[in-house]
């Protein structure tokens, strides 16, 4: 039985993300997850070409720090409001700013890399800013889809107009209860 590396010493996630992305929306019969994985200068491109196939984007985003059912369930119902997810991950030192001390646990290319290696999701961004407006004008949603932690008046309302401005509808989804990465490291640590 021939031994298959699947993460080769020699690549890192930097040069992994700089792979083309032309032939990622179409391939079905061999889907490399890393190929899904891309930066910020790809988006306009690989949006027009979504746009002119006239496939719906639905775009959330997140920490994502350690994945659990939570995420996937989360996941999964986002791609369900479109026809393509991409999911736009937060780079280590907004993580810091947001979650604190501590976190992330899993780096940026660790947690996009497993956002990525989900069915449900089409493509992933990691963004460098605090909140995704940039992001978001940069990949104009058709969709934006937030967490049920999140209603019209508590989402970032700078990410809010931004959606707006773009004629993008927002959609809150339910989280599965019980299950969030807080306190998943609460149960860790307890143990």
């Amino acid at each position: 039985m021939e031994r298959i590396n699947a993460f080769p010493s020699t690549q890192t996630t930097a040069s992994l993300c700089g792979l083309p992305w032309q032939h990622r929306l179409n391939q079905n019969d061999r889907v490399d997850f890393r190929n899904k994985i891309l930066s910020l200068d790809d988006l306009p491109s690989w949006r027009n070409e979504l746009r002119n196939k006239g496939r719906k984007l639905v775009v959330t985003n997140g920490c994502f720090d350690i994945l659990h059912l939570g995420h996937a369930t989360y996941l999964e119902a986002a791609r369900k409001q479109g026809d393509a997810l991409l999911v736009g991950v937060n780079c280590d030192a907004t993580v810091r700013e947001l979650k604190g001390a501590g976190r992330p646990v899993n780096s940026e290319g660790d947690r996009a890399a497993l956002i990525a290696a989900l069915a449900s999701v089409d493509a992933v961004c990691i963004f460098h800013e605090l909140r995704a407006s940039r992001f978001l004008a940069i990949v104009k949603p058709d969709i934006y889809v937030k967490g049920g932690d999140y209603n019209v008046e508590s989402i970032p309302q700078e990410e809010r107009q931004t959606v707006e401005r773009l004629g993008a509808s927002i959609v809150f989804l339910p989280l599965v209860p019980g299950r969030s990465t807080t306190s998943l490291i609460e149960r860790i640590e307890k143990a």
